[in-house]
């Protein structure tokens, strides 16, 4: 069956020109890929491309770990989606010499790994389960289709072209790897973008091949250890949190192998993994027209925003994992919830609302984006989360680096490459997805459109849009996502006069003959609220959260009068919202329980004086030293 014909905008034809956006993704271009650049080059991952004979004694794994191609790959693709978008030479050429190391470091039959070329010659391909073999040229692949789209050279598309070719003869029937697929998901979807990017069909193929594979008995990774005589590059201490099963159900389940993946109904495991896993099956239902890849996103999807989403949009609350908890196990202080995950879901949510059309996709994106993916960094860019909890202790603070840099550029390839997010069009017109201020040019009709967007969102709920492009009048329509968090109806006007419109799947509908200069004003109620989890999320009995629009607040204890712990919202208090410093604050009536009593234990009742509680948004939390801080907060009638 054909592709069906939603499809998003190319970077370079989407403006943005955000107040809110547009200083956040200066600070990626001129701060964050810098920083992320120079701790590469003094971690050691630039200069293990030019693989160096190395002893194979037992610190191998700690000063060339598996994964430091990946990490490569994310920095040259989000530098390239700044290229696509910006005149940067000094960046261009950075990232041209960053392609040379790659080039200099395949091998003659296109294979790419540089632990498995200097420090485990001849092991390439036996540990799929633990060795991220295949997650690494994900990274790579995608990272040369965004270099290709963003800069027209071939450079770096041309060495995953050659890699993707040996992985084919690899893994397809007959090969050495028959019936294989990897523990760490990623290299799945990114066949589908090498695809679309070059046409050539054994790539999807190679993609839907990899994915049927998965979970099918007998397990491959019980033959493949079998084979190879030994544990695996893990072995059987790795235990993040103490409790990793090296064999069994819960080992299937952390890479999602447990089952065939059209069988899956519940997101479990791992959950960046999950995330890259379900980002490929909705990619692969959408081109082949798969009924069964998308039946089983739907299920997977329901299980988790019902019981296992963070009110961030983060997921994955089980440290010991860096997965899917038991259903409504949300911890606050203790839950994961790390930055790639919440990256992750971006990329589903983002595949499954073009795969049906289905606003509510984007809710879950939109809360994940705004939310559980910009606390991952700092607000001068250069401090990062890996899990973002939604309680402190004043313990907590972002770190300059990681051992294990996954999240750093992949933040930074995600707001570089926001302009794809923003609008999806299709033959009927052109659907908007997020509020951003700029603009969309796309082909409709015979002519070329162009849509220009102006709000102040995520403060404001009064967006407009004029259309400054039209050769002639054109039927079209326009859809404007309805988010789920504005409860009260929108108002829509055409040139001034209120239109009715209809509804379909979150979107408001407005379809008749549009001419240049026609104005479009939506205007989305955004009054703060307080939101209640399901009574089933224990860790959250008798507690709020804040929320206006798609901004979540927290409560930090730098602006009010005694630790979070202390401070209790009113129910029926007044919620009051104050702007300054290029984002809201709300004002909640409250109270704050008295200093703690002499003993641990008292019979007297605490005291109490009321309150002004002030709020910010939980992604600038960390950013004025430490303190406590709670999402969730007491709340009192």
């Amino acid at each position: 069956m054909p592709a069906p014909h939603r499809t998003s905008l190319h970077l370079a034809d989407v403006q943005i020109a955000d107040e809110f956006w547009s200083p956040r993704r200066e600070t990626v271009r001129t701060r964050t890929i810098p920083h992320q650049e120079a701790r590469l080059r003094e971690g050691g991952q630039f200069e293990a491309l030019l693989l160096k004979p190395r002893s194979h004694d037992d610190d191998d794994r700690e000063r060339v770990p598996i994964f430091w191609e990946s990490d490569v790959a994310k920095w040259i693709e989000a530098a390239s989606y700044v290229l696509a978008t910006t005149d940067d030479p000094e960046l261009d050429a950075a990232v041209d010499k960053a392609i040379e190391l790659l080039a200099g470091a395949q091998q003659q039959d296109g294979y790419l790994n540089n632990y498995f070329t200097a420090v485990k010659p001849g092991k390439r391909f036996t540990d799929l389960r633990d060795a991220h073999e295949l997650y690494c040229a994900g990274h790579l692949i995608e990272a040369g289709v965004a270099h290709y789209e963003a800069t027209g050279k071939t450079t770096l598309l041309d060495i995953v072209r050659r890699y993707a070719d040996l992985i084919w003869l690899e893994f397809s029937p007959g090969g050495p790897c028959e019936g294989g697929y990897d523990g760490h998901q990623e290299v799945e979807l990114a066949l589908v973008k090498l695809y679309r990017a070059t046409g050539e069909r054994r790539y999807l193929d190679l993609s839907l091949l990899l994915t049927d594979n998965r979970g099918k008995a007998p397990f491959y990774f019980d033959a493949e250890a079998e084979r190879r005589g030994d544990t695996g590059y893990f072995g059987g201490e790795w235990s993040p949190g103490g409790v990793y099963v090296r064999s069994g159900q819960r080992d299937r389940e952390y890479n999602q192998s447990h089952a065939p993946v059209r069988e899956q109904d519940k997101a479990v495991g791992h959950a960046v993994r999950a995330m890259y896993q379900y980002s490929a099956m909705a990619d692969l239902a959408l081109e082949l027209g798969d009924q069964g890849l998308r039946e089983a996103c739907e299920r997977l999807w329901d299980d988790l925003v019902t019981t296992k989403l963070y009110v961030t949009g983060g997921i994955g609350a089980d440290p010991s994992i860096e997965g899917f908890g038991k259903p409504y196990d949300l911890p606050d202080h203790t839950g994961y919830a790390e930055t790639c995950a919440a990256i992750g879901l971006v990329f589903w949510a983002h595949r499954m609302m073009i795969l049906t059309g289905d606003a509510k996709y984007v809710d879950v994106l939109e809360r994940a984006l705004y939310n559980g993916v910009l606390s991952g960094a700092s607000a001068d860019g250069t401090k990062y989360f890996y899990g973002n909890p939604l309680a402190s202790d004043g313990t907590v603070e972002r770190s300059d680096w990681f051992d294990c840099a996954c999240c750093p550029p992949n933040l930074a390839r995600l707001l570089t490459s926001l302009e794809q997010y923003v609008y999806v069009a299709d033959t009927e017109g052109l659907w908007v997805n997020l509020y951003v201020t700029g603009s969309a040019r796309f082909a409709h009709g015979g002519q070329r459109v162009t849509v220009a967007q102006e709000s102040g969102y995520p403060w404001d709920g009064a967006i407009a849009f004029e259309i400054t492009e039209a050769e002639a009048p054109l039927p079209m329509t326009l859809r404007l996502r309805l988010p789920d968090w504005a409860t009260g109806a929108a108002v829509v006007t055409v040139n001034g006069k209120v239109l009715p419109y209809t509804t379909d799947k979150g979107y408001a509908v407005l379809d008749r003959t549009w001419a240049r200069g026609d104005r479009v004003e939506l205007t989305l109620p955004m009054a703060p609220t307080l939101v209640r989890a399901d009574p089933r999320v224990t860790s959250t009995a008798g507690k709020v959260a804040v929320q206006r629009g798609p901004i979540v607040h927290c409560v930090e204890e730098v602006d009010n009068a005694a630790p979070v712990p202390r401070l209790v919202i009113a129910r029926s208090g007044e919620l009051r919202t104050e702007h300054a410093d290029g984002q809201d604050a709300i004002i909640a009536e409250g109270l704050v329980d008295g200093p703690p009593s002499d003993g641990l234990y008292a019979t007297e009742p605490v005291s109490a004086e009321p309150t002004a509680i002030r709020t910010v948004p939980y992604y600038a939390w960390a950013n004025r030293g430490k303190g406590t801080m709670a999402v969730w907060v007491r709340e009192t009638p």
